[in-house]
């Protein structure tokens, strides 16, 4: 009869070229948890997002306090304006409490409310716009610099701070900002994007 040095609570010696068994979790290949992210890692995952809707926004608010400190508010045309490039280009200071063209015009405070709504869509449905990947971070990094630095005007001022002045020919192009520009930037190259997109995904 073999005794079985386990039973008296002996430690088994290996046998060579024997190996023991795999258990449930080898056989079935499941691969090893992750460790969770941290706070920090989820917020750097969107960090080029945050980095040019903070360029952005800084940049849109300078220019607007220069340009506040150098011209009264509304002072559009000769002789108050600044004239960059003659019969082209100035700078001016008017106010807008619409949307872009004075859409909505005296519609600030709703529009304000509008602007966090969007902000707020945008966080909540990130994963799903794709913000996870770098050109898309970058097209709504400019779109929500531009929200916040109109959303800081209206909240301030109670309108927009508009001033760069473009004309062609006899038309004259809407007044416009920084923030405009950016958010309209933003949408454009988002929308290129989605159009290049492979079907299916």
């Amino acid at each position: 009869m073999i005794s079985d040095p386990a039973a008296h609570g002996k430690p088994v010696e290996p046998v060579a070229g024997v190996h023991p068994e795999p258990g449930p979790a080898a056989e079935s290949g499941a691969p090893a948890s992750r460790p969770a992210k941290t706070r920090l890692q989820r917020v750097l995952a969107y960090r080029w997002l945050l980095i040019l809707a903070t360029v952005v926004f800084v940049l849109d608010q300078t220019t607007k306090t220069w340009i506040s400190a150098r011209l009264p508010f509304l002072t559009y045309g000769p002789p108050g304006h600044i004239e960059v490039i003659p019969g082209f280009f100035n700078l001016v200071h008017v106010g807008n409490t619409g949307a872009a063209w004075s859409l909505f015009s005296g519609r600030s405070t709703l529009l304000a409310l509008l602007a966090v709504a969007t902000l707020l869509a945008i966080f909540a449905w990130r994963r799903q716009l794709g913000l996870d990947r770098t050109a898309v971070q970058i097209c709504f990094g400019l779109l929500c610099g531009g929200i916040l630095g109109n959303l800081a005007d209206r909240l301030l001022h109670g309108h927009v701070i508009d001033f760069l002045d473009f004309h062609f020919g006899a038309y004259v192009y809407p007044t416009f900002n920084v923030a405009d520009s950016a958010i309209c930037t933003g949408v454009g190259l988002y929308l290129i994007l989605a159009l290049r997109q492979p079907e299916g995904k």
